[in-house]
């Protein structure tokens, strides 16, 4: 009977990977659920690689999976309801690995397809400072790089459902996928309420032996020597429950085990992205020296080693990981629930009986959840997106996900009043701790952040947003006091408690003090602050002050940017409004002068819209007023700093045009003009200066009227051409009106603010008539719509083209005269 039991499995295995060819989604679903409920551990062992790999797709992308990130109600309801009941946190999937858990099965996962700092390390034969890896790793016994680590189930399950946001990118999408609608993304939000819960307790798995066995660690080869880099912390998991493989563990200790070990996985797989120079600034000095002893020892055996290939691996990682908007949203959920869930905390009591009696290992878990497992790998993510993203509007997932951690308050139990009063909406004075040890979050990111805004374009509105939400989060009542308080902390000269230097990783070379007499609670807080900034950025870090002069020139500048976003939003404003009111009912039947005789003059600023360059001044006029308040600037250090960068307005409300003298060949710009136009101060008025006859043809044009009408009007003004200077150049109403109709009267005045050469500006000026607009498909459908019009009211086509020719007469009469009346002064 031995051997049925032994073929068993790989038969199982055949036919289900039968039936995923065969049977339809919902069938397979179906018919995994009675082989989960009905098959032993024993037999389910051998298909549980396969159906994760299945599921989540293959590490190397040749098998897709479900999906699920592409997987949405809207598109494919049964599949998308399937599939969430399916790998529901109480659903089967689960329950198949609570199963084999019990067992205590291993099963292997590539080193190489884990994040590049952890590959590199391992490579290195230095540990992670994350327990997840400890006591994991397997070498092969050949001595070569296929290195695995052995996984119990719940964890292997949960590094392939964490690695599948990070992989299978190319996959191909044949309609519009919402990010947070996916099979993928509500997955997530599930396992996170699920076994990391703000109300209660983790529920118990379902199954009939809760929770299975605590695996114990495989053990580690004594043969490879392994060291630890980084602040090493103790699990949670080891003070609880001392990895005792007993059936009948604690019950809480199964809660914070499950809950430790998915946040461990989601953090490594999505966070834990960074440059070869911060994983070796996170090395401590011994490991140095112990991974150089390891190097030299392994050089005088091999010409290559793993150490090699894991520094060549980390190189061509950090130039290959590109995070997706997808990823961060995903990450901003996980840290908005992170921030209820430690808020969920239920206040400590003041006796300290009470406390030794009630702390549980979840309660304890949440209190420490964020600084020890997220607060270091967050900020190195938040740093590579702030440096690497795309300088367009797509940065405002990466922006959102930042404001969401630097607001615990807005996803406390108790949430801040929305009301108008400004010390109503203050932040409480309970989250100066939080503010101060995360005080790099602030300051650090938000210089960051200038030094982005710096090269964005702020007149669109989706960039002026970002410069909105940002300024108005740091403009909270007491927010910024607390930032400055932090600062302070940190460069206090704190000597008073020495002997809690061992309790850090990296700690500050602390100096003589001048607060020796402030009580011990601020000592406290100062080592707190400088265990925090030396811990991330290394002890020989140089800190750049928010509140600093070198911080509020670059405030200044932006200020000064804005301002001219402003003025730049108005003068597209004004001029879509011109344009507006130009396209009055006459000039559909007008026979004069068209568009045509000008030219496009806008950009494509034009197309942001009305709606939408309101919206941009609002933004920006708030933003300002935000950035007053925080940096506390005076009105008369704005209007001082305008005048200075010559960014004020001339008396026509217009824009002044770079510096530039003229000369017979037009402008030349001066080496100050220059300047302003490299950085944006100023600028030409760009619009198209040719020969309006020659334009391309139009869509709303017919071709063959075009080719025709130009030789009819370049025969005419050839012919006549003396003659029509001769009547331009009087002094009278007849010359008024010939230079109305054969001179575009705003030609001359954009010339004149234009590098044009002149005696090609003098060449456009020549009186000429202009027949195109007659090809023009609006122009004849008028004629036409006229015709049929008067022919209602039996009026004759020569009748009723006397009539038109008598109208426009009038209309042009009228015309010349407030031309004349409102022509641009010429120099």
């Amino acid at each position: 009977m031995a051997l049925p039991h032994l073929q068993q499995p790989s038969f199982l295995l055949a036919s289900l990977k039968a039936d995923c060819v065969n049977k339809p989604f919902a069938q397979r679903c179906h018919d995994l659920e009675t082989v989960i409920e009905d098959f032993p551990a024993k037999e389910l062992h051998a298909i549980f690689p396969w159906l994760v790999e299945s599921i989540f797709g293959s590490l190397d992308g040749i098998i897709v999976g479900w999906n699920l990130r592409s997987l949405q109600g809207r598109t494919h309801p049964t599949e998308y309801a399937i599939a969430l009941d399916f790998l529901d946190p109480s659903g089967p999937m689960m329950k198949l690995v609570y199963k084999l858990q019990a067992e205590e099965y291993r099963y292997d996962f590539p080193v190489s397809y884990l994040p590049g700092p952890v590959k590199a390390s391992i490579h290195e034969r230095v540990l992670p400072e994350c327990s997840l890896y400890h006591n994991k790793v397997q070498f092969p016994p050949s001595g070569g790089l296929s290195l695995n680590l052995a996984l119990n189930p719940f964890e292997y399950y949960m590094f392939y459902f964490a690695i599948s946001l990070i992989t299978h990118r190319n996959t191909p999408i044949t309609h519009h996928v919402s990010t947070s609608n996916s099979a993928y993304f509500i997955l997530v939000d599930a396992y996170l309420k699920w076994f990391l819960p703000t109300e209660g307790s983790v529920l118990p798995p379902p199954s009939s032996n809760p929770g299975g066995t605590i695996p114990s660690p495989a053990p580690r080869s004594p043969s490879v020597p392994f060291t630890s880099y980084g602040m090493h912390h103790t699990s949670l998991l080891k003070r609880h429950i001392a990895h005792q493989p007993s059936v009948n563990a604690d019950p809480a200790s199964q809660e914070i085990w499950r809950s430790e070990t998915m946040l461990q996985i989601f953090v490594e797989m999505w966070l834990h992205h960074y440059s070869l120079e911060m994983y070796q600034k996170m090395q401590s000095p011994h490991v140095k020296l112990e991974v150089l002893h390891y190097r030299l020892s392994i050089s005088s055996k091999h010409h290559s080693s793993p150490a090699q290939s894991g520094y060549q691996a980390l190189h061509a990682y950090q130039e290959s990981f590109k995070p997706t908007e997808e990823h961060v949203l995903v990450v901003r959920l996980l840290v908005k629930h992170l921030h209820a869930f430690t808020n969920s905390l239920k206040p400590e009591p003041i006796s300290p009986s009470a406390h030794s009696h009630t702390a549980s290992p979840l309660e304890e878990f949440k209190r420490v959840v964020i600084p020890r497992f997220v607060q270091q790998k967050l900020y190195i993510f938040l740093q590579h997106c702030f440096g690497h993203w795309p300088l367009d509007a797509s940065f405002r997932a990466v922006l959102e996900m930042w404001l969401s951690y630097l607001q615990p308050w807005r996803y406390a139990p108790e949430k801040p009043l929305q009301s108008a009063d400004p010390q109503l909406r203050s932040v409480a004075e309970k989250w100066a701790p939080f503010v101060q040890e995360n005080l790099l979050m602030y300051t650090k990111l938000f210089v960051g952040f200038l030094n982005r805004a710096l090269r964005t374009d702020l007149v669109s509105p989706k960039n002026a947003l970002m410069v909105f939400r940002v300024a108005k989060v740091f403009a909270q009542p007491n927010l910024s006091e607390m930032i400055q308080k932090g600062e302070q902390l940190f460069l206090e000269p704190d000597l008073v408690i020495p002997h809690r230097q061992h309790r850090i990783f990296m700690t500050p070379t602390l100096g003589g003090t001048f607060f020796s007499s402030w009580p011990p609670a601020i000592t406290d807080a100062s080592f707190k602050v400088k265990s925090h900034i030396y811990s991330l950025e290394g002890q020989d870090f140089q800190y750049k002050q928010m509140f600093g002069t070198e911080v509020r020139n670059l405030v200044l500048r932006l200020a000064q940017l804005i301002c001219q976003a402003q003025q730049t939003a108005k003068s597209i404003s004004d001029h879509s409004a011109e344009t507006l009111a130009s396209k009055s009912f006459l000039s559909w039947f007008r026979f004069g002068p068209s568009e045509m005789n000008g030219s496009y003059t806008g950009n494509d600023l034009d197309e942001i819209g009305q709606e939408n360059i309101k919206k941009t001044d609002e933004y920006l006029e708030k933003a300002l007023e935000y950035l007053c308040q925080i940096f506390r600037l005076s009105e008369a250090q704005l209007t001082q700093m305008m005048m200075n960068c010559g960014t004020a307005q001339d008396e026509n409300g217009k824009k002044q045009l770079p510096d530039s003298i003229e000369s017979e060949d037009g402008l030349i710009l001066t080496p100050l003009g220059r300047y302003q136009i490299i950085n944006g101060l100023r600028r030409f008025e760009i619009a198209y200066q040719g020969d309006t006859e020659l334009q391309p043809i139009r869509s709303y044009e017919n071709a063959t009227l075009v080719r025709l009408l130009f030789q009819l009007s370049s025969a005419i003004n050839q012919r006549f051409a003396e003659q029509m200077e001769n009547l331009c150049s009087r002094e009278d109403f007849v010359g008024s009106f010939c230079r109305y109709h054969l001179i575009n009267p705003f030609l001359a005045e954009r010339t004149r603010h234009s590098p044009m050469l002149k005696h090609r500006s003098r060449h456009m000026q020549q009186p000429k008539i202009s027949l195109r607009f007659l090809a023009s498909y609006r122009t004849l459908l008028s004629l036409f719509m006229i015709f049929f019009i008067a022919s209602q009211f039996c009026i004759g086509p020569l009748a009723c083209t006397f009539l038109l020719l008598l109208a426009y007469l009038l209309y042009a009469v009228v015309m010349t005269f407030f031309t004349e009346r409102w022509k641009p002064h010429q120099h």
